[in-house]
């Protein structure tokens, strides 16, 4: 059958399954464009305000749909403004494939308008890429760059398609097999190795008094819940997670202490920095995770299992390290392991746990007309029974968010967490949209990084999307003003931000727009918007100079927080280590 390259690049992208595209199209890509008229019955295309959130729409997809994102761009500008999704995804192994127009084959080098080298532009922020200038490879590429973008450890593949390739024809055949010379998507461990690895980890396991399982986002890349669940069961060892991996474990789960690091829990710091075995799983040591190096975790042994043998040693040494998915290593390290309970150790961490409750300001009674942000998480919590999908932005909300709703179902919060990119809630919630039409879905946001992604509300009515969507408004980048005020003695600059009236801007786009400014009116207006059938704009008027606690500043020990006083509002704070 012979096909344009255009019409290829659809009909394998049908070969993959894709049910969704995010894009915006432009001169070097409108062949493909052109050829979309004729697909548009079995591929849905979102038209997106900005390049960059197709991008950081197709991760939110890939991430609530566990399938592969896909987005779209032209040339030039186009593609250059994919690349902040592109590292996003790759931070935090989102699996994206990313087709850009180029110029055509003949002007390539030659700067002709709107061309540039984006496969040299993102290479450091992609798993692979390709320059594709030939008709007659642009199936065998798309077949390549999903593989490699799902498989291992998933991440961006970014394929650059010439325009005349786009305009040209070829025969096309399905492929229905990839098989490429160089590339293992697991580094693979000598299997002599296993047995002795899993034999020397479990002698730990069973000899360790004070263990904590470090649980990252590897476990839902390996979709590894159910062995993760029979693990802890039978060893009685409680779970630790990182931000990405919050919703492996059911956080009403009596094992599961939530999540550590500079914003976690502080009984979980304390814990960690008491510990006497880490057992990592699925996590890369990231530095908001670890504090100080040199003071991390000082008396405990490592067991590290990550899918991506670069993670082993790379910051924290490890006494076994094994290669592996987190899924197949529990399969076969659970039988080797005691089935053991570990009471004392629990007893001394809930005793942590209590005490950091009693630091918690959402307990203490606050003036009336006074709203805080963690009482707007909690509130919407409360309103959804934690039956909701969450995407977050970047700042103090995000952290917010971690600690006040209680995530009970697997996968359940969207965040930007590697790179931390502002202006990610929008778009994930509408990639997350596609991804899980049946489910509430809410984007929260501080006023800062709503901003960046304002144009999507225009994507949002276009496409008749029922999005939540809560802005958390104290008029400053509060993550930055923060630590100008723990750090830099409250010299405040360029943190106070001027926002517009977002109801009305809600009104401007036919959107419903609400407003609350006490903890009574947060209630209600939550209620009015899960009520109402289509999407709502919600503006939480919060006190502007709260802070996140607890804080483990630069260069100092995890367990070395900054926490707030008990009964203390604003800027209150004390020491514990």
């Amino acid at each position: 059958m012979k096909l344009t390259g255009a019409q290829i690049i659809w009909e394998s992208l049908i070969q993959q399954e894709v049910e969704v595209v995010f894009g915006y199209p432009g001169g070097a890509i409108l062949p493909t464009y052109d050829a979309l008229y004729d697909y548009q019955d079995r591929i849905h295309h979102v038209l997106v305000r900005h390049e960059e959130n197709a991008a950081l729409a197709a991760d939110g997809y890939a991430r609530a749909s566990g399938k592969v994102g896909v987005c779209m761009a032209t040339s030039g500008p186009g593609a250059t403004n994919l690349v902040t999704g592109l590292a996003n995804a790759m931070m935090d192994s989102s699996p994206i494939v990313a087709i850009t127009g180029q110029v055509a084959s003949h002007l390539v080098g030659s700067d002709a308008f709107q061309e540039t080298d984006v496969t040299g532009v993102t290479l450091p922020v992609t798993k692979h890429n390709y320059l594709v200038m030939d008709v007659n490879e642009i199936a065998q590429v798309i077949a390549e760059a999903f593989y490699i973008a799902r498989s291992g450890r998933p991440g961006p593949v970014l394929i650059d398609i010439c325009k005349d390739a786009q305009q040209k024809s070829a025969e096309y055949a399905p492929v229905t097999s990839v098989r490429m010379r160089g590339y293992r998507a697991i580094k693979p461990m000598r299997r002599q190795d296993m047995p002795a690895l899993l034999r020397a980890a479990a002698d730990l396991i069973d000899n360790a008094r004070r263990p904590i399982i470090l649980a990252g986002q590897g476990i839902k890349h390996g979709k590894a819940h159910d062995e993760l669940c029979e693990f802890i069961n039978k060893t009685g060892i409680p779970v630790a997670t990182t931000l990405l991996g919050i919703g492996v474990l059911s956080e009403d789960h009596p094992l599961n202490l939530r999540m550590m690091g500079m914003h976690g829990e502080a009984y979980v710091n304390q814990a960690i920095a008491n510990a006497d075995l880490l057992i990592a799983l699925g996590m890369r040591f990231d530095d908001r995770v670890t504090g100080n190096l040199s003071q991390y975790a000082r008396n405990a042994r490592v067991i590290h299992v990550d899918i991506d043998a670069a993670e082993i040693n790379k910051n924290v040494p490890a006494d076994v390290g094994i290669v592996g998915s987190v899924k197949d290593v529990l399969r076969d390290l659970t039988p080797l392991v005691s089935r053991r309970t570990h009471s004392l150790w629990m007893e001394q961490i809930n005793e942590w746990r209590m005490d950091t409750r009693a630091h918690d300001v959402i307990n203490q009674e606050l003036p009336e007309n006074m709203l805080l942000a963690p009482q707007v998480i909690r509130a919407i919590w409360e309103a959804t029974g934690g039956d909701c999908t969450i995407a977050t932005d970047v700042g103090q909300h995000q952290m917010w968010e971690t600690q006040y709703f209680q995530h009970t179902r697997r996968n359940q919060l969207l965040t930007s967490g590697g790179l931390g990119t502002m202006g990610f809630a929008t778009p994930a919630a509408i990639g997350a949209r596609f991804a899980r039409p049946n489910e509430e879905i809410w984007a929260i946001a501080g006023d800062g990084g709503f901003q960046m992604s304002i144009p999507e509300l225009a994507t949002i009515m276009q496409e008749g999307l029922n999005i939540k969507i809560a802005i958390i408004n104290n008029n400053y980048l509060g993550m930055v003003r923060q630590w100008q005020e723990l750090m830099h003695d409250k010299r405040y600059s360029a943190t106070q931000m001027w926002t517009p009236d977002f109801q009305k801007l809600a009104d401007a786009y036919g959107m419903l727009g609400l407003r609350a400014t006490t903890l009574q009116e947060t209630r209600d207006i939550i209620a009015r918007a899960r009520a109402h059938n289509g999407p709502v704009l919600c503006e939480f008027v919060v006190e502007n100079e709260t802070n996140v606690f607890p804080m483990v500043m630069p260069g100092k020990a995890l367990n070395e927080m900054v926490r707030r006083q008990p009964a203390a509002l604003g800027t209150g704070f004390e020491t514990i280590k």
